[in-house]
């Protein structure tokens, strides 16, 4: 995840929703998805539905005032204080970079392998100004000569899981899965028998970032009216085909084949796009192949932005992956799991979230 360019004492606009100060009689939890750059919030009923969203741009690294001067606090009423007003015993969960050591309240990772349980056996609590507990959801680290880590990504995961659960019979669930999150960050995780046993991380969002905004590759772009799939495409095969030299061996294409008049400015950004994700492709299914599997005939789901998952879905599909799924409300799932799990509402009262 990536950090906001403004300060933490910068002040954050007002949150904005559906219906943010209405009663609602049926409430029975709040959730936030609370990141580096934003915060949102859902209010749920007893069944697992959404009844209201609040969103806000009161990030960890953009609250309305600094952390030592209650910036935690103010985010978390201007969010949810209309809610619990009207019901101030609702019990609150929050997941994402709100638990890392520059959250609110450090959740220390659980390990991989790790289920559901593990995620609520490791919830931290914190005591809100407004009288409110908040429930944090820890992160997962994979240990290792390499570590990895996610946070909030494994809510997610686990709300896809769900839904598998909640569509297919059980026994569909013991079997081995890939998960894809696209992003400034890309994860992605095997799943198996409801743990995510194992994940990979691309910087692959940030690096394009950096690079068309820091280097000299950005010097002769153009930003296009609407995307380019052809470029992006033809970024994917070359690193596919020619990459072995690596992503640092190519990405200069980006600027000679503009340079030669083969690629003209306005494609050289969905070029490069197609260049990085096809360097992430080509890495993650040399990782699959260690352990004798690839990302050709995989079936697979993606959560995350639903144009950006499209792009994916489109590059997948030169490595032979042409089963893909798109997983919604991936977070709202999965931050109702968890809750369930945890003693959060009453899971007498949980009906299959279909959302």
């Amino acid at each position: 995840m990536t950090h906001a360019g403004s300060s933490q004492t910068a002040p954050a606009s007002p949150a904005n929703d559906a219906g943010a100060d209405a009663h609602f009689p049926d409430a029975a939890l709040i959730a936030l998805d609370w990141g580096t750059s934003s915060l949102r919030a859902y209010l749920f009923d007893a069944a697992g539905q959404v009844l209201a969203t609040r969103s806000s741009p009161a990030g960890i690294m953009n609250l309305p005032r600094s952390a030592e001067q209650g910036g935690f606090d103010a985010a978390f009423d201007d969010v949810c204080g209309a809610w619990l007003k009207h019901a101030p015993h609702l019990p609150a969960i929050a997941a994402g970079m709100v638990g890392s050591a520059q959250g609110w309240l450090e959740a220390p990772y659980v390990d991989a392998p790790a289920n559901a349980d593990a995620l609520v056996a490791g919830i931290v609590r914190v005591k809100a100004a407004c009288g409110a507990t908040l429930h944090i959801v820890p992160g997962v680290l994979q240990r290792g000569e390499l570590p990895n880590v996610m946070r909030g990504e494994e809510t997610q995961i686990f709300g896809a899981l769900t839904e598998s659960a909640n569509a297919t019979n059980a026994s569909s669930n013991d079997a081995r899965a890939l998960i894809g999150l696209p992003g400034t960050h890309a994860k992605w995780a095997v799943v198996q028998a409801g743990r995510i046993e194992r994940f990979h991380t691309f910087m692959t969002g940030e690096v394009f970032a950096a690079l068309r905004e820091h280097t000299i590759l950005g010097r002769t772009m153009v930003t296009p009216d609407r995307p380019d799939a052809e470029a992006f495409l033809h970024g994917v095969n070359i690193a596919r085909e020619k990459g072995q030299a690596g992503v640092l061996a190519t990405i200069f294409s980006a600027r000679s084949l503009g340079l030669t008049g083969q690629l003209p400015g306005q494609k050289q950004p969905d070029y490069l796009s197609g260049l990085l994700i096809g360097h992430e492709l080509a890495g993650l299914d040399a990782v699959l192949a260690q352990q004798q599997d690839s990302l050709a005939g995989q079936s697979l789901r993606l959560i995350g932005n639903e144009a950006l998952c499209e792009r994916y879905r489109l590059a997948l599909a030169q490595f032979g992956c042409t089963r893909t799924e798109l997983v919604r409300q991936a977070t709202e799932r999965g931050l109702w799991r968890v809750a369930s799990q945890a003693g959060l509402v009453n899971p007498a009262a949980q009906t299959a979230h279909a959302g």
